[in-house]
């Protein structure tokens, strides 16, 4: 399935004939923050700076196409210019074939950025994700589509309109290949969920459930299909573990034996991990943000654990006041951040700084990218 509008660019028109411009700056510190076009950047970095191949994951909170100016004050963040002293932050100007080409070309320079394990989550709204999706599609296979997901981001608003009241934006998580980084998420059990899904009680009084020893599919030969205490899966089936570590669980005495034979897996509630993390999230916007549409530090922690390990490279080339960058600051990964604001980036300093405080972390490098052609360079020098 392919997306046709006006204006769209062939990959080969992206890919070289996007200018790849130098910066200004040390580009050999492990963490960089740049202030530019990222258009130009993802290009810089990938011909000038052979980033190519080394981006573990990407997180990019771009514009939604809501053709809205985002100000900043001295002491609030706004749609609109409420004071003389307001500064632009932001515009989000672009719309229709315009924004979609705009998003598409930076996706495809991203894409030859991405190691062959990356993650990539574009954060969008209802309006525009759909399209969005069928470009990712495009770019990086539908095949290597893993997740849309539903982030809850305000509480219940009632606002006067002939529709239902919106609480959720998506974000969409693609991976480069099928082969990625992932350290599965788990989310804390509630005591709600302790009591419903741990519903026995051992001789001790802790609380337990139990899962099957087997799982879906027949396996005909290799450890799975042997036999375990002289019984073999049922049809279809076939052991989770090989059965000498399930002679082990057995051992030490965490499988349960039903009156009819049948063993399951004992989980005790205190020794659980948690659950799995599902599709929709409960990460609701800061109630008193320092940049427009700042981002919640728990569910940027929670993308970079998940999609990246430690000394991997993490990039947003939206950053806005930094939160991605901070979470794999935090988490001890690399980062690359990109914004074409300057209040961004004032923002984006200021919130690094005050982390410096907080971990014994790497610094970084600040770097901007100089639009000038040569011969400008060379007549101001």
């Amino acid at each position: 399935m392919e997306l046709h509008y006006h204006g769209k660019k062939s990959i080969s028109e992206i890919l070289e004939g996007t200018p790849a411009y130098p910066f200004d700056g040390d580009l050999n510190h492990g963490n960089l923050l740049i202030n530019g076009n990222n258009l130009l950047v993802l290009q810089s970095l990938l011909k000038r700076y052979d980033f190519s191949g080394k981006i573990d994951l990407i997180y990019i909170d771009p514009p939604f196409a809501t053709n809205t100016t985002f100000t900043m004050g001295s002491d609030r963040v706004s749609t609109v210019s409420l004071s003389a002293d307001d500064e632009v932050a932001y515009t989000d100007c672009l719309r229709g074939e315009e924004f979609l080409e705009f998003i598409r070309e930076r996706l495809i320079l991203v894409r030859e950025l991405m190691s062959d394990v990356a993650s990539i989550y574009l954060h969008i709204d209802y309006k525009i994700g759909h399209y969005i999706k069928i470009i990712m599609d495009e770019i990086f296979g539908a095949e290597n589509f893993r997740n849309d997901i539903t982030r809850i981001k305000c509480n219940p608003k009632n606002f006067s309109r002939k529709a239902y009241g919106n609480i959720k934006d998506m974000i969409l998580f693609y991976s480069k290949t099928k082969n990625i980084i992932w350290n599965e998420p788990r989310s804390t059990f509630s005591e709600d969920d302790k009591t419903r899904l741990f519903k026995k009680t051992d001789k001790n009084g802790r609380a337990y459930t139990t899962i099957p020893l087997h799982a879906p599919g027949e396996t005909k030969n290799g450890a799975t299909a042997s036999e375990f205490k002289g019984m073999k899966p049922p049809k279809g089936r076939h052991w989770r573990t090989d059965p000498r570590e399930l002679d082990a669980l057995d051992a030490a005495g965490l499988i349960e034996w039903s009156p009819s034979g049948n063993p399951r897996k004992m989980i005790y509630a205190d020794e659980a991990d948690g659950k799995k993390m599902q599709d929709i999230w409960e990460f609701k916007d800061c109630r008193y943000p320092v940049y427009p549409t700042e981002k919640n530090l728990d569910l940027l922690r929670t993308i970079v654990a998940a999609s990246s390990n430690e000394g991997s490279t993490v990039l947003d080339f939206f950053c806005g006041s930094g939160t991605t960058l901070l979470a794999a600051k935090e988490l001890n990964r690399n980062w690359i951040g990109v914004d074409q604001s300057r209040q961004a980036i004032k923002v984006t300093k200021e919130k690094l700084k005050a982390a410096d405080n907080m971990f014994s972390c790497n610094s970084y490098s600040y770097l901007e990218i100089d639009l000038r052609t040569a011969e400008e360079r060379d007549m101001s020098a």
